[in-house]
């Protein structure tokens, strides 16, 4: 399997830190974790990988509130955040990443096919970088660019963590 570029980035930023990561994930089905653990040293960094495809997993094992799932369905923003909030504490990881969304070919929850909400909690409590995006393409580009954006986006925060 080809890495994304992010992958190695991500891995080395993480070592160099001194921090963990774990997955939530949906629409992606655990194609983010495979990606960070393609990169040779991954098994310093990562912590492990949720993959709730179904809406009540996301309640059950990622602690996604019921009423925010029942309210807005499984594909928003806030979903998203406390995805990536909840592995980082299932985990024991210094940072969650997550992604829910629309792969296709059908809409789901009056959301669009290409919909995806990404969200990086951590470092620290309380922080959560969310990232909404209408991606275009069949289901496999439209999961490929969500791995893309959700590395990216942990990229950016990792930045930021350290001071760059």
């Amino acid at each position: 399997m080809t890495q994304p570029s992010n992958a190695r980035q991500v891995v080395l930023a993480l070592r160099d830190q001194g921090l963990t990561i774990a997955t939530a994930e949906s629409l992606t089905g655990g194609l983010v974790c495979a990606a960070l653990v393609d990169v040779p040293g991954a098994s310093l960094v990562v912590r492990g990988g949720i993959v709730a495809y179904a809406t009540d997993l996301k309640a059950a094992l990622l602690e996604v509130p019921v009423d925010l799932l029942a309210a807005r369905g499984a594909v928003d923003p806030d979903v998203a955040s406390a995805m990536a909030d909840g592995v980082r504490a299932r985990c024991g990881a210094d940072i969650g990443v997550a992604t829910t969304g629309v792969a296709g070919p059908d809409p789901q929850d009056g959301m669009p096919v290409g919909t995806v909400h990404l969200a990086v909690a951590g470092p620290g409590a309380g922080r959560v970088q969310v990232e909404s995006v209408l991606f275009t393409g069949d289901r496999n580009s439209i999961r490929r660019q969500s791995v893309d954006s959700a590395l990216l986006l942990v990229s950016r925060v990792l930045d930021v963590a350290a001071g760059r």
